[in-house]
């Protein structure tokens, strides 16, 4: 097991009303498309694919509304959407990468840098901070919802090609190379184990605290327009968010 992971509070982030649960339905149809744009509609041929459905069933994404949102992009007209990364700072250089899907690289860029601008951050240059990040598949099980207990869990993960498991108090990490999520995914669900959020992400190595009520405020504010944004899909930070209970 590894030391200090910032996952413990994303089972309670998971959208609570149906607007936010709109939007992340919206975004993963968006990647969907881009997926099927690039790889095809087979899920068994196209790994990046069946990434984005773990990651849609994991968010509750109903199975019909994966299967149109395939359909729908075997049959239409991908060609003008680009993915395109931003990497910046935040309040006391916190470390932010954006991850947007856009058919406007012009406007997403405005809007980008203008959500940093006005939380007192930074856009800069690429690669800028992604060297403080590890692309990992990441599992997370909510205790609540997993029958096995800890060591259990983590031979089974382990059996299956993890490369960690971290528990903490009310969920479990699973950590895999990016290459083994497909796999390590598909073993665990065929062993009927549900996920609060399955994705490849990117995971911080090290944590920023922000401890005056401005930087607090300021980071919030970026997060909460970069949210906003149509063209933005991901948004990874090392911010050491306080769990909600403690604010």
């Amino acid at each position: 097991m590894s030391g200090h992971s910032k996952f413990a509070n994303i089972a309670h982030k998971k959208a609570a009303n149906d607007a936010a649960k709109g939007k992340i339905f919206t975004r993963l149809g968006k990647e969907i498309m881009v997926a099927v744009k690039e790889g095809g509609p087979d899920v068994n041929n196209n790994s990046k694919l069946r990434q984005v459905v773990a990651k849609a069933k994991a968010s509750n994404m109903p199975n019909d509304t994966i299967d149109r949102a395939i359909k729908k992009a075997a049959s239409s007209d991908m060609t003008d959407y680009e993915s395109v990364t931003y990497e910046g700072y935040g309040p006391n250089g916190t470390a932010i990468i954006v991850e947007a899907l856009t058919d406007n690289r012009n406007r997403a860029a405005s809007n980008i840098r203008n959500a940093f601008t006005k939380g007192g951050g930074n856009v800069g240059t690429p690669g800028c901070v992604s060297f403080m990040f590890d692309k990992k598949g990441q599992m997370i099980v909510a205790k609540e919802e997993c029958d096995k207990d800890a060591d259990e869990l983590m031979m089974m993960a382990l059996d299956a090609g993890a490369e960690d498991f971290n528990e903490e108090d009310d969920c479990y990490e699973i950590t895999t190379a990016p290459d083994d999520f497909d796999a390590v995914n598909e073993a665990l669900t065929n062993d009927g184990i549900t996920f609060a959020s399955a994705e490849v992400t990117m995971i911080p190595q090290t944590y920023v605290e922000l401890t005056s009520e401005d930087d607090l405020k300021k980071m919030r504010r970026i997060l909460a327009l970069l949210d906003e944004e149509d063209d933005v899909q991901n948004v990874y930070h090392n911010w050491d968010e306080p769990d909600s209970d403690e604010e």
